[in-house]
């Protein structure tokens, strides 16, 4: 089960105005499941947004970023699970450009104002006309309030739905903000095999609302780690409806822009930290903290090299404080001037190491003690500066093997 995560509860997840949803059943990997959501933009919506870095991007991916580019202006996203269309070449774009355009002749619009978004395997075609004989239903039930089901239509191997809701005032507007994510395994930056939807009610400029998702992505889904693999189908949107009596926020409004951008950091922080927390056969959350550090690269650079490596996370998962294993990964992390006399590395509240080793307070069943727990974290003092990166990672269990040697079956 996921670790300390219960999934949302329908009322907790608030309607934006401007944002009508449906989902329905393809039966595109398995029948008899909700694995297609259609969320539909007002007129006039703002969409902005980051995607993978990964060179082999999906198809869905290419023709997103095409249609972003576009004048027409977003009116709906389209989403289908259990297939990626990656892996496919230009089938794979035809394919994705069909589906929009499918979606397209229902709602009204034009097929570049659809952007497309799959995740599932990799390298097998997807099922268009599974898809487009779904849409109708899809389209039919959608309504303002159905953001639950959206979280559970864009599930893979997830285990509970994520999904959160935040109100903020900002002179006088109250000011909606909800988001889902989806996200299990394959999670690592640039982005990971996450799908990510965050939305408001506020007026955002276009230049402004760029800034934002990538500073949101930059601060959270940015800073997790769960198997070291980044996907081929990553994107995290904003969307900013204009709905509510809130002017236009702009790039000149610092004291609106700063509320509002605290407020969407802290919407898709959770969500991060709730793939994490449901990474596949996760039973401990990891907080990595990379202190005093010359630089905050370098901080991030120390976390990951701790966050992702096999060795830490499978002693966490035998509640193993082989904590050895950590000062390996500060070593091989790739700073070459690092002073490894004097740093400091906690577990929790228990001083490990100090002057390039253990520390002479340390007990093994102090750290025995906080290693049992399903929350840790780990806190490295570099004492070499004033900067900081926190990450999030998980541990590596039995069940993680299992899931991916069977993802296809």
């Amino acid at each position: 089960m996921p670790v300390n995560l219960k999934p949302p509860v329908a009322a907790q997840l608030l309607p934006v105005p401007g944002i009508s949803l449906g989902v329905a059943e393809a039966g595109i990997k398995q029948a008899n499941r909700k694995d297609l959501l259609v969320m539909q933009l007002c007129e006039g919506a703002s969409v902005a947004a980051v995607f993978t870095n990964n060179r082999f991007c999906a198809a869905p991916v290419v023709v997103a970023r095409e249609h972003l580019g576009s004048a027409e202006g977003v009116r709906a996203l389209l989403v289908n699970t259990g297939n990626a269309n990656a892996g496919y070449g230009e089938r794979g774009v035809k394919d994705a450009r069909i589906t929009c355009a499918a979606l397209a002749g229902l709602l009204g619009c034009k097929a570049n104002q659809i952007l497309p978004f799959s995740t599932g395997v990799i390298m097998e075609p997807l099922p268009v006309a599974k898809i487009a004989a779904a849409l109708p239903s899809a389209v039919a039930n959608m309504h303002s309030d159905n953001w639950l089901a959206a979280a559970n239509a864009i599930l893979t191997t997830d285990i509970v739905a994520k999904g959160i809701s935040k109100q903020i005032v900002i002179n006088d507007v109250t000011i909606t903000i909800t988001g889902i994510s989806k996200g299990s395994g394959m999670i690592h930056p640039n982005m990971a095999t996450m799908l990510g939807y965050i939305a408001t009610d506020a007026a955002i400029a276009q230049p402004l609302l760029q800034s934002m998702v990538s500073e949101a992505s930059d601060q959270s889904f940015n800073c997790i780690t769960v198997d070291g693999d980044t996907s081929t189908n990553d994107a995290l949107m904003l969307i900013a409806t204009g709905k509510s009596d809130l002017p236009e926020v702009n790039e000149g409004d610092s004291d609106a822009a700063s509320i509002l951008q605290a407020a969407i950091n802290e919407v898709a922080t959770y969500l991060a930290q709730a793939i994490v927390r449901d990474g596949e056969g996760a039973t401990k959350f990891i907080t990595v903290r990379v202190e005093s550090g010359k630089s905050y690269e370098e901080c991030k650079q120390i976390g990951y090299a701790i966050a992702r490596s096999p060795l830490v996370k499978t002693a966490f998962f035998a509640s193993d404080p082989n904590l050895g294993r950590i000062l390996a990964a500060i070593g091989y992390a790739g700073i070459a001037d690092l002073d490894v006399a004097a740093l400091k590395l906690y577990l929790d509240d228990v001083l490990v190491a100090e002057n390039g080793g253990r520390a002479d307070s340390y007990r093994e069943e102090e750290g025995q003690r906080v290693m049992q727990k399903s929350d840790i974290t780990i806190r490295v003092v570099l004492n070499r500066g004033n900067e900081e990166a926190t990450l999030w990672t998980c541990d590596f269990s039995y069940d993680y093997v299992k899931i991916n040697a069977g993802y296809r079956s």
